[in-house]
């Protein structure tokens, strides 16, 4: 079955020109002129890849980009013409997986985009993260310490996941929430701070000294790559 890519970009004889060469290339392109419509699409039909400019006529491309990383984990691959490197490095930041600036040459996004896809169906692969003695199995839901499954709330355990497939950046409460979106989290009214608690006296050697899931005064929390 032939991969789908949503295109968001609003310059149409660019939008022509990739949808022709990556069709040729046996993709099927969608394409979105503005990037409420992209977001829309996205929500109501099954993309592999989302291809997203910057310069949009009515919301900004990074806004897109947050938008679609609050709903959903499909890779995206930015088009910028903006010669910032911080644009970039935002991007990133929300959740894109790369960035190509413009112009561009048409095989360079080909390639891009089959490196992405490839990193993502091995991804996929893999449900399972690994930190030394700590393993977090993403298919069963389940995490074991020292090969012994801790007793984690459904909850606690989409908490733990977010924060280990984000590991060694320092996330936010905030950023917590908008990856979180997806889930069913009606517990989550209450403070992170608590369910952090919670997962730290179940997966910490010394929950009071903890060493995976660290507090970043002022910033939120980050993940350490603990190999014990």
């Amino acid at each position: 079955m032939a991969e789908r890519i949503l295109l968001i970009e609003d310059d149409p004889r660019l939008a022509e020109m990739v949808k022709s060469y990556l069709g040729e290339a046996g993709f099927l392109v969608t394409i979105a002129a503005r990037g409420e419509a992209g977001v829309a699409m996205l929500a109501r039909e099954p993309f592999d890849t989302v291809v997203l400019d910057l310069m949009l006529p009515d919301i900004d491309g990074l806004e897109v980009c947050r938008r679609i990383r609050a709903q959903s984990r499909i890779p995206i691959l930015m088009l910028t013409a903006r010669g910032d490197a911080m644009d970039r490095v935002v991007g990133l930041e929300l959740g894109a997986d790369d960035y190509l600036p413009k112009p561009f040459e048409p095989r360079e996004l080909l390639a891009r985009l089959r490196a992405i896809l490839r990193r993502t169906k091995s991804d996929e692969r893999s449900d399972k993260l690994q930190f030394g003695r700590l393993e977090i199995d993403a298919g069963a839901r389940v995490a074991t310490l020292n090969g012994e499954p801790r007793p984690l709330t459904g909850h606690q355990f989409s908490l733990l996941l977010v924060l280990a497939r984000h590991a060694g950046r320092v996330l936010s409460r905030d950023t917590i929430m908008d990856l979180l979106k997806n889930e069913r989290l009606e517990a989550f009214d209450r403070s992170i701070d608590v369910h952090i608690s919670r997962i730290r006296a179940t997966i910490e050697d010394d929950p009071k000294h903890p060493r995976r899931v660290i507090t970043v005064r002022g910033a939120g929390y980050v993940f350490a790559r603990v190999q014990d």
